[in-house]
């Protein structure tokens, strides 16, 4: 179907539930968070959806798709160490949710690829990778990414000034 192979139809099966579940997780949480079940099930379905990815050879041997796959899988470590063991100390929770959000872009980029220079059926919208109007596409997303990602930012910024102002005041005397 599509011209989909059974593990590349399994890999973009596991990728939608990555992709929802990230979506999900932004709207109801306002970041990916491993947390939270939501959490947990993007950052397994994404780990599946690389390592499914690496035995696609659509367009022959190792290529950007697969090199994509390994600087998700390395953005993930990153953000499961700033998380578990917050490596990057204070800015522990901000560099796991950025890297978290990036992932959910890298995301974007093979599934509108792969999407759109398949469908619609018979007339895809993009005709290779290199369409200059897949790229723009793709840095839509991009855009999309850096704003979202800057008011995740500000939002833990908020919160860690007001967790610091409430601290001020249980110290305070009357």
């Amino acid at each position: 179907m599509f011209g989909l192979t059974a593990l590349g139809t399994l890999h973009t099966a596991i990728s939608l539930v990555a992709l929802a579940a990230g979506v999900l997780a932004l709207a109801r949480h306002l970041e990916i968070s491993p947390g939270t079940s939501l959490g947990r099930i993007y950052v397994w379905a994404t780990v599946l959806t690389c390592l499914t990815g690496f035995g696609i050879f659509q367009h022959g041997g190792f290529g950007k798709p697969h090199a994509l796959g390994v600087l998700t899988l390395l953005v993930l470590g990153v953000a499961a160490l700033a998380t578990r063991r917050r490596v990057f100390g204070k800015a522990s929770p901000y560099v796991a949710t950025v890297s978290y959000s990036a992932t959910l872009f890298f995301h974007m980029i093979p599934g509108l690829t792969e999407t759109f220079t398949r469908l619609p059926l018979g007339a895809p919208l993009f005709t290779r990778p290199e369409d200059p109007a897949l790229q723009k596409a793709v840095g839509a997303c991009f855009v999309v990414f850096v704003v979202g990602a800057a008011l995740q930012v500000r939002r833990l910024w908020g919160q860690r000034a007001q967790g610091a102002m409430a601290l001020g005041r249980q110290g305070a005397r009357p």
